[in-house]
């Protein structure tokens, strides 16, 4: 994901590129000298990266998944003073689908069986995925109870979304596939953009697509 938010951004005439880090590295040797911090790191990471870019009033846009519960309250707090867009994908596609998949929830009723199955790559350290987890989520707001997700983590796939609902004689199927990291980073990067002009506060990439 770095090198494709890397690639990204150089391809993108509206930005500039201040500075990349990796593990080891010292943010706070840049983060003066940009508009928005964009964080696609380790869950550990994503707390003191939001406490740095709230203390220099930095937009910060999160791609980073698997916190636990205390490592996203920590975030919570760190970002109260600044924009910040989080959020599990930044896939316009997939956001497609997080509207999709409460729109179709809603139409058929609680009675409809919904399941959720997801693929990523064999490297991929959490399961299920926070894209998963988002779908989850989203469901349990609708139908007012948890939804099983399968996670499969098979060769190179990026990232591949199926959100299946059926009844008797009957079923609809909800399907995304990424075939490159770009759509991500594209993604992050237009949030990036939109993060800049906003007024502090929690949002997500439905927030900038405008699908609430």
């Amino acid at each position: 994901m770095g090198q494709a938010l890397v690639a990204c951004v150089k391809a993108d005439p509206e930005l500039k590129l201040v500075g990349e880090i990796d593990q080891g590295d010292d943010l706070s040797n840049l983060v003066s000298a940009c508009d928005a911090v964009v964080d696609f790191s380790v869950h550990e990471a994503t707390a003191p990266i939001a406490r740095l870019a709230a203390q220099h009033k930095k937009a910060l846009v999160i791609g980073t998944t698997g916190h636990a519960e205390a490592e996203e309250q920590s975030v919570r707090d760190a970002v109260k003073t600044i924009p910040c867009v989080w959020s599990a994908n930044f896939s316009t596609g997939v956001n497609t689908l997080f509207w999709l998949t409460g729109k179709v929830a809603e139409i058929v009723g609680p009675k409809w069986e919904v399941e959720i199955t997801e693929t990523h790559h064999t490297a991929k350290k959490d399961a299920p995925s926070g894209t998963a987890k988002t779908l989850q989520g989203i469901l349990r707001k609708v139908r007012g109870k948890d939804t099983t997700a399968h996670a499969l983590r098979i060769g190179d796939v990026i990232g591949d979304h199926t959100v299946a609902f059926g009844t008797s004689g009957e079923r609809i199927e909800l399907t995304h596939r990424a075939t490159s990291r770009e759509t991500f980073a594209r993604g992050a990067l237009r949030a990036a953009k939109w993060a800049v002009a906003q007024k502090p506060g929690l949002y997500d990439m439905q927030n900038v697509l405008n699908l609430k």
